[in-house]
This record gives C-alpha cells, sequence and structure tokens, in this order.
C-alpha cells in the first residue's frame, strides 16, 4: 500500500492517477471532501473512458499532516510515502501557518514513517528551498543562502528538508524532489496556475526577471522513477524549462490567443503598484497580492540545472509549450 498526502492539489492529483494506472494499491489523504471534486476532473480530463473508474480505487481518509495519532492510524501498513501536502504563500501574514504545516507537518510526517517502519520516503520540497543568484546556474550543491529578501516560504521549504535529512540519519529511507513552478490542469484560482488567469484579462506589462517551470506530469513520473529505484539519500532539481516571464506570458497569451505584453515594467512602477493596493487594502480589507518577496521574484534571474535528474532517471521534459497547451486545455474553473 503506497500513502500520498496533498492527492487534491495540483501534483497529488497527478501522481495518484499515475499510481493507480499502473495498478498500485494507494490510500490518500484528505482534508475538505469538497476537494475531491477537483482530482476526480483530473481523472476524467486524463482518461475519459475510465477516469472515474480509476479514482474510485483510491482508499480515501481523512487527516491532518498535523494530528500525529491520526497519522499512525492512517499510514499504517503503507510500504510508500509520497508527501506532496504543503502550503505556497509569500504573503508575510502567513510566514508562522506556512512554517506550521511545512516544517512541523513534515517532522510528523517522517517520524510516523520512522515508527511504523515505511520502507521509501519521497518529500516533495521546491526550487524555493535550494539557495543561489542570477550569478550562477542553480544545481542541488548549491549553497543555501539566506537574507533578507528570503521568503518566509523559501525557509519553510529549507526547514522541512532538514527534517528528512534529520529521519534519513535516524534510519528512514528517503529521496527529496526540488520542482520549480508546476504547471498542468487545474484551477486558475489557484497556486501556481493563477498566472494563466492574470494573463487571461490581458496585459500590457511584463517583469524583467525569469523563472522555471516544469509539467506536473514530468514531475510525478520523476518522482514514481525515484522511489521505484534503488536511490536513496538524494535530492533532485525538476525543472522542464527556463525562461523570461516575458517569453512566458507571451506563450500563454498565443495559447489564449489573446494579444502578449510588451511593455517592460520597471521596478518603480510595480512598488507604485503594491503600494496603492496596500492602500485598498486599508480600505476594503482585501489582501494585497504584491509583497515584497513577489516584487523581489519578478526582477530576479534564475537558472537551474536538472543534469542531475536526467543522468539518474533518463527524463526528457515536456516542452514550455506543451506544458501551457496541457494547462489551458485542462482549465476546471470554468
Amino acid at each position: 500500500m503506497i500513502f500520498v498526502t496533498g492527492g487534491t492539489g495540483l501534483l497529488g492529483g497527478q501522481l495518484l492517477y499515475d499510481l493507480v494506472s499502473q495498478g498500485a494499491s494507494v490510500r490518500a489523504l484528505y482534508r475538505s471532501k469538497s476537494r475531491l471534486a477537483t482530482t476526480k476532473h483530473l481523472f476524467r480530463y486524463r482518461n475519459p473512458e475510465k477516469g472515474t473508474e480509476l479514482f474510485d480505487t483510491i482508499e480515501w481518509v481523512e487527516g491532518d499532516i498535523l494530528d500525529i495519532p491520526s497519522l499512525m492510524e492512517l499510514m499504517a501498513g503503507c510500504s510508500q510515502v509520497y508527501h506532496c501536502a504543503g502550503l505556497v504563500s509569500f504573503h508575510p501574514k502567513d510566514h508562522a501557518v506556512v512554517f506550521k504545516i511545512n516544517r512541523e507537518g513534515t517532522a510528523n510526517m517522517v517520524n510516523v514513517a520512522l515508527e511504523l517502519g515505511v520502507e521509501k520516503f519521497c518529500h516533495v520540497s521546491s526550487t524555493a528551498a535550494i539557495g543561489g543568484d542570477s550569478s550562477e546556474p542553480i544545481t542541488e550543491a548549491t549553497k543555501w543562502k539566506n537574507g533578507e529578501i528570503t521568503s518566509g516560504y523559501s525557509l519553510s521549504k529549507n526547514a522541512a528538508e532538514r527534517e528528512v535529512w534529520r529521519a534519513q540519519e535516524e534510519g528512514l529511507t528517503v529521496v527529496i524532489i526540488n520542482p520549480s513552478v508546476i504547471l498542468g490542469p487545474g484551477n486558475w484560482n489557484e497556486t501556481s496556475l493563477t498566472i494563466f488567469q492574470t494573463v487571461s484579462k490581458g496585459l500590457k506589462f511584463y517583469p524583467p526577471g525569469s523563472n522555471a517551470t516544469v509539467d506536473v506530469r514530468d514531475v510525478s513520473y520523476s518522482m514514481i522513477q525515484l522511489m521505484e529505484s534503488d536511490i536513496e539519500g538524494e535530492r533532485y532539481l525538476c525543472v522542464g524549462s527556463n525562461q523570461s516571464f516575458k517569453e512566458l506570458m507571451t506563450v500563454i497569451s498565443k495559447e489564449l490567443d489573446i494579444k502578449p505584453p510588451t511593455r517592460l515594467a520597471k521596478y518603480w512602477q510595480v512598488w507604485i503598484a503594491r503600494w496603492v493596493l496596500k492602500i485598498v487594502k486599508g480600505i476594503t480589507g482585501k489582501r494585497s497580492a504584491i509583497t515584497k518577496e513577489t516584487v523581489h521574484n519578478l526582477f530576479s534571474h534564475k537558472k537551474y540545472d536538472t543534469s542531475k535528474l536526467e543522468n539518474a532517471i533518463g527524463i526528457q521534459f515536456y516542452t514550455l509549450e506543451e506544458q501551457v497547451s496541457d494547462s489551458v486545455s485542462g482549465r476546471f474553473d470554468k
């Protein structure tokens, strides 16, 4: 039996589909029953004829990674664990809860896995947990750097990794995967897919920075390959493509058949927008979407080297155009 957390999320849903499509017996943790519908949509999108049938083979269990007694009960009898659950937020007011879920939740997962004798544990981390700057290609060996611009989310994912490495020292067989921004079928109002919603409304400006994206199918495939191999005690960057924000927004615009942004956003323009949104928040109570961390990300340049993963499992990543096409055709929130 395989245990999966975060099965109602973008990556977790794809992982569940791939596992059960291969005949695996899977037990998946969920917190909100209403979220199961999104995963079922994914199954139907991936396999219109048998998607519902495959979805029904999953043993869904309600629980919380912060509840150790329930984890002890729900993970019992599972030989492998894929830990996909986590919270992504760059807003300062969310830092405490982000740390609690990402670090403490991961600590609970590996502690229970140790107690129950789980054979292998796959932890989903992030490129945000790896250091580096624009002066060098970032690899798994890049030294972690913590500074004023380091987001609370990055700190929480790095701290979560340390819990996994600690568990390895205590006898747990582990592997870590560090995906970049994940694209794929899902709700455009949530997580990394909000960029599609933003671009779909029409934009004149693009930020000067760059980012990296990866197809959800590639992340899921990589996780399964690593778990089925003899590889252990390693972490792997999982990045499908490195590109500028301009290129990303242009490809999305082309797929949506709308005009792409053509004007470069200046640093002062984004900061003015940030302060305007803060004023709006003070009047309406609506949270600003632009924070110090997001401004930094829009203007930073990072490039990731995924040769370690490519050499380990021989993966050929989906192109940016393929990532975007699947995300657009598989939209669930229309």
